[in-house]
């Protein structure tokens, strides 16, 4: 019997996150996912009457087409699949997996070669022009990195991604408005104490319309305001690959020095291009069923009293205009359990060891979003 849960995350995709209307065409991808999802997409889909596209694409097939392409091959691609993500109305990406870390021994030079050729030309056309969401799948390995039975992350799974994001959403309100006014900020912790400005940058809010989960509001630093230091306390992982206690110093702007459990595959990453030392995003995140991390950014990104401080390229709107083929989503958690945690904005206490304290924003604390 078809799981009723699935049809309902497949009707949030359609009605809330790409609002899909009669006509429309919108690009089905999945990597790894089951039929089950696809199906009930297609079926919400052509009941919206809008058109589905849809491609279907293995992670270990990837794996092997990035190891042995070329730079010619990785850009005739990217030219072929942006020429049909520009026929697009709206996107919905499906990410399951098999292994998480099945691009792990992809040689760094050749993700670079994918990431610039293929993913970034794509990628930006799609963030900026259509409507998309993005979002992983359940599945044996993604209940082991979250330290869940298969059946227990299941049920965890369709409560993260099928909360009401319309409360969220009103919840969210005044938050931006706040991040909208900010100048100063100030974020600290254990071995965590940065300073930087958001003045007129503005922020956006996310409610399941781009990211599900979701549960975030970012904004981003002035491109050369950053100064001081962050430990990160959450795990990542980035082409593949993990990283753990990330450490990055900043002067005007600039990582001038980082160092983790794999320093030297770090700094490469942060050597790509003249962008990549520089932060594209920060984001205050408060998904009240999300508690800890699991090496997947789509969750870990929305944790509850967290934030996270992204190296690389910034996004067109509410961005800073720093140009890189790297963004990557760095996780600190600033609950109690994880050493806590303050956040200003123009001196004021606006979160503490990640409960937020003004009165206007105790809608966004866990016991009234769940």
């Amino acid at each position: 019997m078809p799981d009723p849960r699935v049809a309902k995350l497949a009707d949030v995709l359609v009605a809330h996150s790409t609002k899909l209307q009669p006509g429309e065409k919108v690009l089905i991808e999945t990597f790894d996912a089951p039929d089950e999802i696809v199906t009930a997409l297609i079926e919400r889909v052509v009941e919206a009457e809008a058109i589905p596209f849809v491609e279907t694409r293995s992670n270990r097939v990837l794996r092997t087409l990035y190891k042995t392409g070329t730079e010619a091959q990785m850009r005739q691609i990217g030219s072929h699949e942006l020429e049909r993500m520009k026929t697009m109305d709206a996107y919905i990406a499906v990410r399951g997996a098999m292994n998480a870390l099945e691009m792990a021994d992809v040689p760094g030079e050749k993700m670079h070669q994918y990431q610039a050729n293929w993913w970034r030309p794509v990628a930006d056309y799609r963030v900026n022009s259509t409507k998309w969401v993005v979002l992983r799948y359940p599945s044996s390995s993604f209940a082991q990195a979250a330290g869940m039975s298969t059946d227990q992350f299941t049920d965890f799974y369709f409560n993260v991604c099928t909360l009401d994001y319309d409360k969220m959403g009103r919840a969210q309100v005044p938050l931006h408005a706040r991040m909208e006014k900010a100048d100063r900020v100030r974020l600290t912790g254990r071995n965590t104490d940065l300073s930087f400005s958001i003045k007129g940058i503005g922020a956006v809010m996310c409610t399941g319309d781009r990211n599900i989960p979701d549960g975030e509001c970012f904004s981003c630093p002035v491109k050369e305001s950053v100064n001081g230091t962050i430990h990160f306390n959450a795990p990542t992982t980035y082409q593949g690959r993990p990283f753990d206690s990330i450490r990055l110093v900043f002067r005007n702007g600039k990582v001038i020095e980082a160092t983790g459990s794999d320093t030297a595959a770090l700094n490469a990453i942060l050597d790509s291009d003249e962008g990549a030392r520089y932060i594209g995003e920060f984001s205050i995140a408060f998904n009240p069923y999300i508690l800890t991390p699991m090496r997947d950014i789509l969750f870990d990104e929305k944790i509850n009293g967290s934030f996270h401080f992204t190296p690389g390229n910034a996004y067109e709107t509410a961005g800073n205009g720093n140009k890189s083929q790297v963004h990557w989503d760095m996780v600190f958690i600033q609950r109690p359990e994880y050493g806590g945690g303050d956040i200003y904005f123009d001196d004021e206490l606006i979160r503490r060891d990640g409960v937020f304290v003004p009165s206007d924003l105790h809608g966004l604390n866990p016991e009234n979003l769940k």
